[in-house]
Parts: C-alpha cells; structure tokens; sequence
C-alpha cells in the first residue's frame, strides 16, 4: 500500500506528533520491537516507486548524542534490506539529534524553516537558514549542519503521563517525505494496538 502525503503545515505536523493518537501508552524494549519490525515489514511492503533500502533505528532519548557525549542507546535497527549504505548511518544519527534538541519531528522542523522562508525556497535556501537561525556547525562552510538534519524521517515518542520524548524512531533510505510518512503511519497503528 502507498503512502499518503504528509502534511507541509508544521502547526499541522506538530499537533499529530503530540496528540493522544500518536502518543504511547508505554514504550519498553518490547514495544521498540514492536514498532521497528512493524516499520521493516511496512517499508518492505511499499509500492516499487516508494520502496528503497532503507535503514531503521530506535533509540532511547536518555543516551544524549545532540552533538557529541553519550551515544544514544540503540534498542532497535535494522536495515530493510540489501543497498542501504554507510551513510544511512550518518543521516539516523543527525535526524535524531534533530528530534532530541528540538522536541519535534525532523519533517515538522524543516517546514518550520521553510515556512518562514515562503513557498519560492530551494531546498538549499531552506538548509542555509536553518544553519544560519540556529548558529549551527558546518565543516564544509556551506548549508550544512554537521551534527544536525532537517530532512523527513526521524520522529519523536512520546508516553502518556511522560514530560518530552522518550525515544526517537528514525527511518533513512527513502525519499524524505516517505521517510517520514512511514514513521507516523505506523507509529499510529502500533499506539492504536496498544489501546487505551
């Protein structure tokens, strides 16, 4: 089954991301398990215009890794299949950084910038001001920021009855709207499986 597109209102975004409908009862171990098999099969499930490798990770927020530090602890990842590359790696790891400093989705932060940029932005006029708003590190000089990613894919948990997030889920490989519709599409079935 395809995926929807996702919304490119950040006010939008960042009400589903902390609405009860995408907020966890609990999240253990078992419930990383849970939703970073259940992302695997979706991702491997996706239409051939949608599917790429791709790599899955979850990881505790307690960990720290926002740019240096503890590394954050790892419960679950997994590569789809065959084709992901190194550099999937350096992508999980700069959009949870994103999520962990910022409390919000990578996709909702990179509308934020672009929505104060308006709708003409190119992708490198939206990169360039996040470097630039937030004073951010960029090795190469240019609209890069080194230990951060405003591209779609990394996602917040958040557990009822817990301040802030608890976890982030991140997906790298697909198109990075995909990379993040497909993270909020299951993060909602298996919070729906949990009940109430």
């Amino acid at each position: 089954m395809a995926l929807a597109a996702p919304s490119t209102d950040p006010a939008v975004l960042i009400a589903q991301e902390t609405s009860d409908e995408y907020t966890f009862r609990s999240f253990t171990a078992e419930t990383a398990w849970t939703l970073g098999t259940a992302l695997r099969t979706r991702l491997l499930a996706l239409p051939p215009d949608q599917r790429k490798p791709a790599l899955v990770s979850i990881a505790l927020s307690s960990g720290g890794g926002c740019g240096g530090g503890t590394p954050p602890h790892v419960v679950f990842q997994s590569a789809t299949e065959a084709g992901t590359i190194p550099d999937n790696e350096n992508w999980v790891r700069r959009k949870r950084n994103t999520v962990l400093r910022w409390g919000v989705s990578s996709w909702a932060m990179r509308r934020k910038v672009a929505a104060g940029l308006g709708a003409a932005a190119t992708a490198d006029e939206v990169e360039a001001a996040f470097v630039r708003k937030h004073a951010l590190a960029s090795a190469s000089g240019g609209a890069v920021a080194d230990e951060y990613a405003i591209h779609g894919g990394g996602y917040p948990v958040r557990v009822r009855g817990v301040e802030g997030v608890v976890a982030v889920v991140v997906v790298s490989g697909l198109k990075q709207e995909d990379d993040h519709q497909v993270v909020v599409e299951t993060v909602r079935e298996v919070v729906a499986a949990q009940g109430n």
